[in-house]
C-alpha cells in the first residue's frame, strides 16, 4: 500500500487538511490507513465516515456529506459539512466550522458530475456576502481555476481528481510527479 506514504510526504510537504473520504470502505480498511500514519498528522484529518474514529484517533473533526443529515448525538468537535446549493449555505455555515461548496465546476473525477452554478450565480453568493473563508470550492478545482476561487471570496479549495489523478499504483514506482504537483497547487493557494 503506497497510500500511507503519500499522505505522509503531503503532510510533510504542508497539506493543511485531509478529509479522508472513502465511500464503500470497512472501519478496519480507514483504521489501518490511520494506524500507518504518524500521530502528529493524526490532528490534521477529517473523517467522513466512521465518525467513531474522529475521537479514537484525536482527529480534526468530522464531515457530513448530506446537508440534510444531522450531527451525531453527543458529539463535540469540528463539524464540516458538503452543499450543492447556494440556498443552504447561510444555514450550514451556521451549524458547520467550514462548508464545501460542491460542483464549481465539472468534476474531474466522476465525468457526470457537472457543475451546479454559472459564474453570475456565483458572482452574486460572493457580493452577498455568502461565500467567505468559511465556505471551500470543491468540484473540478485544479491548478488553472484557483486563481478563479480565491478571485470570488473562496477560504480555500477541495482537490482531488487534479492530485490523485497523478498516481498510478499500477504503473509508477514513486509519487515525485504527485508532489512536485502538490507544491505548485500551494504555490497557487499561495
Amino acid at each position: 500500500m503506497e497510500e500511507d506514504k503519500i499522505l505522509t510526504s503531503l503532510f510533510d510537504e504542508g497539506m493543511d487538511n485531509l478529509h479522508l473520504y472513502k465511500p464503500g470502505s470497512t472501519p478496519m480498511y480507514c483504521e489501518r490507513l490511520l494506524s500507518l500514519l504518524p500521530e502528529d498528522y493524526y490532528r490534521k484529518i477529517t473523517v467522513h465516515d466512521h465518525f467513531y474514529l474522529r475521537q479514537e484517533y484525536n482527529l480534526a473533526g468530522i464531515h457530513i456529506d448530506n446537508p440534510s443529515d444531522s450531527i451525531p448525538d453527543s458529539y463535540k468537535g469540528k463539524i464540516s459539512r458538503t452543499c450543492t446549493q447556494i440556498e443552504q449555505i447561510k444555514d450550514l455555515k451556521k451549524k458547520s466550522n467550514y462548508i464545501f461548496l460542491k460542483n464549481i465546476f465539472d468534476c474531474i473525477e466522476f465525468k457526470d458530475e457537472k457543475s451546479n452554478f454559472n459564474m453570475n450565480q456565483l458572482e452574486e453568493a460572493a457580493k452577498n456576502g455568502l461565500i467567505d473563508k468559511k465556505v471551500y470550492a470543491l468540484g473540478g478545482m485544479s491548478i488553472d481555476n484557483i486563481k478563479l476561487a480565491k478571485d470570488l471570496g473562496f477560504g480555500g479549495v477541495v482537490i482531488c481528481g487534479d492530485l490523485w489523478n497523478r498516481f498510478d499504483i499500477h504503473h509508477e514506482s514513486d509519487f515525485k510527479e504527485l508532489i512536485a504537483h502538490f507544491e505548485k497547487l500551494r504555490k497557487a493557494v499561495g
